[in-house]
């Protein structure tokens, strides 16, 4: 996996951080027994996977790879192969 650029884009980013805020203010209003600020903060952690979805929609995500296989073993052939 040393060229993989999984999650390494801007879309993954900004949903991932919009996201962790929306815990954040959750887990805060949780704690001073507020319901609404955590249903609020719930709220936020939904918008983050929104705004991920949109930013990849527009191209700011990892490109699709039509056809080719995912790897992640390297250059090593299947168990069982014999050569």
């Amino acid at each position: 996996m040393a060229g993989s650029s999984h999650g390494h884009t801007p879309a993954a980013w900004t949903g991932v951080i919009i996201a962790f805020i929306g815990f954040c203010v959750a887990g805060a209003f949780m704690v001073m027994d507020h319901p609404v600020g955590f249903w609020a903060g719930m709220a936020v952690v939904l918008l983050g996977g929104v705004v991920g979805g949109i930013m990849r929609m527009m191209g700011l995500g990892q490109p699709k790879e039509h056809g080719q296989p995912h790897q992640t073993t390297g250059d090593r052939e299947p168990a069982g192969a014999q050569g």
